[in-house]
């Protein structure tokens, strides 16, 4: 199997906040549209799709952001077949969070997504639209 045939790209990169409405405000003024807002019902968090052009920041009210220099809290790559990278992922051994692939109903149908963590303890999320 070659990852690179079920990638497209960035799907999204995540940013916790703790004043999702500060952080929404913040990133209008810079050209971004609020692409969808939501609850994560399973975290009990309110989170934000952001979107300019082709980029696009999760960010989520967790009420533990860091708020220091390198807070980004992951990286999604967009994938087109779930459980054929997570299989991939597994069997090379890089499913270094041991996790399971999750469902949350976000956009029309909903993703299902899974992280890993790179060797910077990097955290790497494969996420597909359903």
């Amino acid at each position: 199997m070659d990852l690179k045939n079920y990638s497209t790209g960035i799907q999204h990169i995540g940013i916790p906040t703790n004043d999702i409405e500060k952080t929404i405000a913040f990133y209008k003024e810079l050209g971004f549209e609020t692409a969808l807002q939501t609850i994560n019902k399973e975290a009990d968090e309110k989170v934000a799709f952001l979107k300019l052009k082709t980029l696009v920041i999760e960010t989520y009210e967790n009420k533990a952001a860091k708020l220091e220099s390198g807070a980004i809290d992951h990286v999604a790559v967009n994938v087109n077949d779930i459980e054929e990278v997570y299989q991939y992922i597994c069997e090379k051994k890089l499913n270094t969070t041991n996790d399971t692939i999750h469902f949350l109903p976000f956009w029309e149908n909903g993703v299902k997504f899974f992280t890993i963590e790179g060797p910077n303890m990097e955290k790497i999320e494969f996420s597909q639209y359903l």
